[in-house]
């Protein structure tokens, strides 16, 4: 007689989705149950909020009270064409925005809420009654991609591996070729002046200015395709993480940052025959050999592949993926077959990754550096979030 319990009767706590807020000091986390949010760092759990029905999505509005959600799991809390603002003070739906579609997400600041469908962005003002601001048409966006801060609004054009930039206070929109393939990933830095994108392909991250659309900076991941999670800029916007379905974790410098000089647009200019851009952002000899150790003299060799004279990153580390991550989320009918994985800077030393599904991982890691003056990146410390809450 087989008394050995199923395998699938085991409650295993399982993360729906997760999503840090707009500094990164807290984490949100959809479950079949409800949702929680937690500090960063240290990882500690700060609310826990049991619906007896999942929520697929969860954005935080900074530390405050509002919390957005859509339903998702086995059992949705509320329909996947609906998107609520849960005010936790007063523990009631105080907004709903009906959709004609699945929302994918949503994001969220003091004045905008903004919804993503498959096809289309809609920007609506948060106020009572709720406004309807503008709908923006997008190519295909199963990722639900789409950045928010006070002043600018991004997302993926009606092309695929464009970017738009919409100006939230005089409704201009902006167009960014960034890519020549769909767009796998998008952030803004925390002051809205840059932003960085990855496609499908993986191995190239492009950063631009938002005020003028150039092209800043380009960093390459490695030469193999991958799955980009997740990208981050640091607070200081000098530093870009990103972390794909290699398990590894990048840290990269991103040139032309912090320079008084007016930015350059180095997809305009004038390049060497290696196709090397770096020396037109006004980089020191010092700076560049930070930015570019990989290939060393190889990278100064007129007809080789730009390869050899990319800027890769810095450092690296391993982070952990499981593999039953692979399989698509339950929170949407996203076409996705990869794991989610979210990234986040507490401050310029101090990086925290975040998983889904049921290996739920909080992972922290810290750049240092060694007695010759090299940065390296390092794990620190991990747990399992939802274990015992």
């Amino acid at each position: 007689m087989n008394t050995r319990s199923a395998i699938e009767n085991s409650k295993i706590p399982t993360a729906l989705s997760v999503a840090f807020n707009q500094d990164a000091s807290c984490f949100s986390v959809g479950q079949e149950s409800g949702f929680c949010v937690f500090d960063s760092d240290p990882c500690r759990i700060r609310v826990s909020r049991d619906f007896g029905a999942g929520i697929g999505i969860v954005q935080m509005v900074g530390k405050s009270n509002f919390i957005g959600m859509v339903g998702g799991g086995k059992q949705p809390k509320f329909s996947q064409n609906k998107v609520v603002v849960w005010d936790d003070a007063k523990k009631k739906v105080v907004l709903q925005i009906h959709t004609p579609t699945v929302a994918l997400g949503v994001r969220i600041s003091k004045t905008h809420i903004v919804v993503v469908l498959q096809n289309t962005v809609r920007a609506y003002k948060f106020q009572t009654p709720l406004k309807l601001w503008h709908a923006f048409e997008t190519t295909d966006n199963f990722q639900g991609l789409c950045c928010l801060d006070s002043n600018t609004l991004a997302f993926p054009g009606r092309t695929s591996g464009q970017v738009q930039l919409v100006d939230l206070t005089t409704g201009s929109v902006s167009i960014i070729p960034a890519h020549g393939s769909s767009l796998r990933a998008l952030v803004l830095s925390q002051n809205g002046q840059i932003v960085a994108t990855a496609s499908e392909t993986g191995t190239l991250i492009r950063i631009f200015a938002t005020q003028s659309c150039a092209r800043i900076a380009e960093l390459r991941r490695g030469v193999d395709q991958a799955v980009i999670f997740s990208l981050a800029i640091s607070p200081s916007g000098r530093l870009l993480a990103a972390i794909s379905d290699k398990s590894t974790l990048h840290i990269f410098d991103i040139p032309n940052s912090y320079k008084s000089s007016p930015i350059i647009d180095i997809s305009t200019c004038n390049q060497n025959p290696a196709g090397n851009p770096r020396k037109f952002l006004g980089e020191t000899k010092e700076e560049n050999e930070v930015n570019n150790k990989k290939w060393g003299f190889l990278g100064k060799i007129p007809m080789l592949p730009r390869m050899f004279s990319d800027n890769y990153s810095f450092a690296s580390a391993q982070f952990e993926i499981a593999d039953e991550d692979k399989n698509c989320l339950p929170n949407t009918q996203s076409k996705s077959k990869s794991p989610q994985r979210v990234i986040g800077w507490v401050d310029d030393e101090t990086i925290i990754v975040i998983g889904a599904g049921s290996n739920s991982k909080w992972e922290k890691f810290i750049i240092g550096k060694n007695v010759d003056g090299r940065r390296y990146c390092v794990r620190d410390g991990w747990k399992n979030y939802l274990i015992g809450i």
